[in-house]
Parts: structure tokens; C-alpha cells; sequence
């Protein structure tokens, strides 16, 4: 009787286990969100609007801390290295756990030194041309690539990038030549492009819009599995018979390896209740993404599947830019 009384007086913080308490104290204190590149770009916009409505839920602020440099390294490493108590957590996206792993040795394993907490959402990528050149769907530039052997060239952000990876995967599937011209970004990219200096592009679609609003350049597909809600008479490629080209710009939320199960629970369900608000798609339409919320299992499935699929391309295609 002494014993049950006892613990009938006792608080009952002090009858839960400690990790289990710890966890239903979670978050105590602000959570630093790392975005990979610098302030002011469409992935910083993308993890403000987002930590902005999921800080509420939560019940405490995120201190978005953009750390570009280095292709991703320096916030992969600087995530990987974090304790990993959910207080530390990495907006990853398709270059620093897809391209970049399958084209680049990294200091950092990007399946093995992250726990997956949930996706944000992802842009597919659009095949443009330059708006002189005398095409106006896929068949007729595959057919003006044929007919001019080594006189088309390509523009990407980079090389290894996804823009330039896509556009590989298109020259494997139709077994034509172009010549891959790497810039430091987008922006050079499409300025060369809309000059004539090259001929074909396959930038991310939030990038492309205003260009092809202006008539600068001519879309003429889309990846991914339907057609995209701001290029609705814009063809899938998967629709015209080119398979694979589910491949997007994605952008998702990663923390230490490590993670408690019950605190990744929480952040993933609290993202998903961000990303399902009917004015958040509305938000992220801006830079042309669609939200895709997901289990932290699933989300786990989908990076092994990326850079399995851009690892498979970078060695078929003799893609390894280690210097």
C-alpha cells in the first residue's frame, strides 16, 4: 500500500521513460533549418514559406541557415556532423542527394549519414529550344538533330547537374549527338541559349516559365508522370514513348543519422499537415512545385532510387567529374 501510494504522489514526468519525455518535450528551443545555397534564391524561398507555417505547428521557430558553397558539401557536412536530437535539419534536394553522389566522390554518404524526414515537393524539367530553331514538338527536333550531326549544342547549369544528366538521358534514348556546353548556372545558360549560341536546354520548369511566357524559348516536354498544371498543353516525355523521365527537381528535409523515431514522427506529420493546406501549393506554385508529402520510409526509398537512376546514367554515359 506504502509503495502504491507512493507512486501515486510521485509527478508524472517522472513515471515516463526519459527518451519518451524527451520526445513529448520536443522541439524546446529554436531548430536550425540549413538550406544549401545562398539567401535570396528559389530553394531558400522554397524553405522559408515552408518553416515559416510548420514553426506554428510546432509550436517554436525555425533559423533558416544558408550555407551554399561547395555544390551542397558544406551543408551536408555540417548536418551530417550535428547531433542528432532534431534540433539540426537539411532541406536536402536532387544535387546533393542524387546527381552530385552519382557523378562526384563526397565527404559525406548521403544515405547513410542522414535520417529522411519527409519531402517537400519537386518541379520536373522542361525541354526548350531556342525559338528560331524550325521545331515545334519532340519529333521534330529529334529529327533536325539527325540531320545535323555535331552542329547542336546544349546548355546546363553545370556539369553533373540535373539539367545536365536529363538531357543525357534524352541523348541515350534517341541515340542522337549534341555538344554539352556547362555554364556556372542557369541564368549564362539561358542567356546563350535565347542568343542562339546553343540550341536546346532542359532547365527546371520554375526557371523556364518567364522564358517561355516571353517567347524566347518554345517548350516542347515535360518530365515527370502527368502534364504539369502551368504547361497543360505542354506534352509528357513519357507520353510520347520516352521512358524514365519521372526525374525532377526535388527538394526535401533531412537530419543526422540518428534521429529518435518518435521526434522524426512528429516533424514528418507536422510537414505533411504544411504541405496538405490548400494555400501552401498555391505559395510554392511560384517556383513551380507541387507538393508531395510523404513517410519518412518512402522518402527514405525515393533518394536510394534517384541516385541509383543517376548512377547508372553517369557510368553508361562516362560521367565521373572527380578531377
Amino acid at each position: 500500500m506504502k509503495r502504491r501510494t507512493l507512486l501515486q504522489a510521485l509527478p508524472a514526468s517522472l513515471l515516463i521513460p526519459a527518451g519518451l519525455a524527451r520526445a513529448q518535450a520536443y522541439p524546446a528551443k529554436p531548430i536550425r533549418y540549413i538550406v544549401p545555397v545562398a539567401a535570396g534564391g528559389g530553394s531558400d524561398m522554397v524553405g522559408r514559406t515552408v518553416t515559416e507555417r510548420w514553426g506554428k505547428l510546432l509550436n517554436q521557430s525555425f533559423v533558416v541557415d544558408n550555407q551554399g558553397g561547395g555544390g551542397g558539401v558544406i551543408a551536408c557536412q555540417a548536418t551530417a556532423r550535428a547531433a542528432p536530437d532534431g534540433y539540426t535539419l537539411l532541406q536536402g534536394y536532387v544535387a546533393t542527394h542524387g546527381t552530385s553522389p552519382a557523378t562526384r566522390k563526397l565527404p559525406y554518404d548521403p544515405v547513410k549519414d542522414f535520417t529522411p524526414v519527409g519531402m517537400i515537393g519537386g518541379t520536373p524539367n522542361v525541354l526548350v529550344v531556342n525559338a528560331a530553331l524550325p521545331v515545334n514538338n519532340v519529333k521534330e527536333f529529334v529529327d533536325y538533330l539527325r540531320a545535323n550531326t555535331g552542329k547542336v549544342s546544349y546548355g546546363s547549369a553545370g556539369a553533373g547537374s540535373l539539367t545536365h544528366l536529363t538531357m543525357e538521358l534524352f541523348k541515350q534514348q534517341i541515340n542522337a549527338f549534341m555538344v554539352h556546353i556547362p555554364y556556372r548556372g542557369i541564368a549564362p545558360a539561358f542567356t546563350d541559349l535565347i542568343g542562339g549560341q546553343t540550341q536546346a536546354m532542359f532547365p527546371g520548369l520554375a526557371a523556364a516559365l518567364p522564358h517561355i511566357r516571353g517567347g524566347r524559348v518554345r517548350a516542347l516536354a515535360v518530365t515527370g508522370n502527368q502534364r504539369h498544371p502551368q504547361l497543360k498543353d505542354t506534352p509528357t516525355l513519357d507520353e510520347l514513348g520516352y521512358k524514365g523521365f519521372d526525374a525532377m527537381q526535388w527538394y526535401g528535409v533531412v537530419g543526422p543519422a540518428g534521429m529518435p523515431p518518435p521526434i522524426v514522427k512528429q516533424l514528418n506529420e507536422t510537414l505533411n499537415t504544411v504541405l496538405q493546406a490548400p494555400d501552401m501549393r498555391d505559395k510554392l506554385s511560384i517556383e513551380a512545385i507541387e507538393p508531395l508529402p510523404m513517410s519518412p520510409e518512402r522518402f527514405g526509398q525515393f533518394v536510394r532510387e534517384d541516385i541509383a537512376r543517376w548512377t547508372q546514367l553517369a557510368k553508361a554515359r562516362g560521367i565521373q567529374l572527380d578531377s
